[in-house]
């Protein structure tokens, strides 16, 4: 089984720390879907990041339904508890986590990407807004984490809000005030230090 990406993307990135939290052997592929297009069409056309080639040769997209396939996988090493309404708290503070990131992503891109010129203001300032009511939504899980969102057990929200907040430190800094979350930067710094984030740092090439 391969994880074909870079770690600088959050999406990536909680993959591959999901899969050795489960125990499930894989090889990480670093290919840059921007500088190594050529070496990444012939794994996935569609060009976008993480692929998860499985061992039978089949490919998935999308990092959410690459992580409930892996939880076929595993499922007694399930990141997903099995209370209804445990679960379902697990995919609210994801899905905000993740919302978070597409916005830092949407920034990035605007910001770098685009040339200065054609740069949208008015749009910017709407992603700023999301991006700003996403944290603030999150602010106040983490601060209740003890020590992770829903008590001692890693879930998958937890994984996807620390990755998600450190890739917003790193890839778009000053955007988000870590001063304004102390609880999210606590959270995340956390969650780095464990093994399996350690296993998997960022790809910052």
């Amino acid at each position: 089984m391969q994880i074909i990406g870079m770690l600088d993307s959050p999406y990536v990135r909680r993959v591959a720390i999901a899969a050795t939290i489960m125990g499930l052997p894989f090889e990480h592929r670093s290919i840059s879907i921007l500088r190594q297009i050529d070496r990444f069409r012939p794994i996935s056309p569609l060009l976008k990041v993480p692929v998860l080639v499985c061992d039978d040769g089949e490919v998935l997209n999308d990092s959410g339904l690459i992580l409930d396939y892996l939880t076929t996988l595993a499922p007694d090493k399930t990141l997903l508890p099995q209370d209804p309404l445990q679960r379902r708290r697990v995919w609210q503070l994801m899905g905000i986590a993740l919302i978070a990131c597409e916005k830092t992503v949407q920034h990035l891109y605007e910001t770098q990407l685009r040339p200065a010129d054609k740069q949208y203001e008015g749009w910017l300032a709407r992603v700023r807004g999301q991006l700003a009511e996403a944290w603030g939504l999150l602010e106040p899980a983490a601060a209740q984490a003890s020590p992770w969102l829903l008590g001692d057990r890693l879930t998958l929200a937890d994984i996807t809000l620390a990755v998600a907040w450190g890739f917003n430190q790193y890839a778009q800094p000053g955007l988000s005030d870590a001063a304004r979350y102390p609880a999210l930067s606590a959270f995340s710094a956390r969650a780095e230090a464990l093994p399996e984030f350690l296993a998997h740092p960022v790809d910052k090439q």
